[in-house]
């Protein structure tokens, strides 16, 4: 009886084995997957992102857990701002989470990029984009978008550019220079995850978004000293 109760739990224990082994050969080769599909499509130097009608931000926190300002929020602002003095991109769609009155990624990337001297006319919140996938599809289906520059931090670009290319967007990444920061390599470890998690949205279990609504294409305003559609110079 011992024998045979010996024996099956080795059998059980060789089975988890494998199974554990098979689970970290397909993380590891979602991500190698991820990233070689995506190589050569990051841009870290500004000046060089582009150019695009649209730009779009992914929005994350303000307020880092410790309550000091989040630096990769700040970031991802700077390099907005800078793309548009550039001319790089000529509208900002910025995506991000709102999903109570008390939090408001939206709003806060608006505010910021204002006090930034962005035009509003040259802004469009998007207040469902609770995760890069609904960011991505909202910005197809909702707001007309086909092309543009993914503007976000450079972990997060590889995640960002798979996605959109299963959606069909054409898209490069610009990365918002950030400087190394505590708790780091957390973010990575989780981005690790979470695109190993994106192929069995994409391809197994058909995610859909979290909130679509109705058709709003993005209003492009003509930049200064460009011609309106009457054909009149716009000052």
């Amino acid at each position: 009886m011992k024998v045979a109760a010996g024996k099956a739990f080795r059998v059980v224990l060789m089975s988890s084995g494998a199974l554990a082994l098979l689970a970290v050969v397909l993380f590891v080769a979602s991500n190698t997957w991820i990233l070689a599909k995506t190589q050569g499509r990051i841009e870290d130097e500004l000046p060089l992102c582009g150019p695009e009608r649209v730009g779009i931000v992914f929005g994350t926190s303000h307020w880092t857990r410790s309550g000091v300002r989040n630096p990769h929020f700040d970031a991802r602002m700077s390099a907005a701002s800078r793309l548009m003095r550039l001319g790089r991109v000529q509208h900002l769609l910025l995506s991000g989470d709102n999903r109570t009155r008390f939090y408001n990624e939206p709003v806060t990337m608006w505010r910021d990029l204002r006090a930034r001297f962005v035009r509003d006319a040259d802004m469009t919140l998007d207040y469902a984009g609770f995760s890069t996938f609904d960011t991505l599809v909202r910005a197809r289906d909702v707001f007309g978008v086909d092309r543009a520059v993914l503007v976000t931090q450079a972990w997060h670009l590889p995640r960002a550019l798979f996605i959109a290319d299963a959606l069909g967007l054409e898209v490069i990444g610009c990365a918002a220079p950030t400087q190394p920061t505590e708790g780091r390599w957390r973010l990575q470890a989780r981005e690790w995850v979470a695109r190993a998690a994106t192929l069995g949205d994409l391809y197994l279990w058909g995610r859909e978004p979290y909130f679509l609504g109705p058709f709003e294409p993005l209003e492009i305003a003509p930049r200064l000293g460009e011609t309106n559609d009457d054909g009149t110079a716009n000052e």
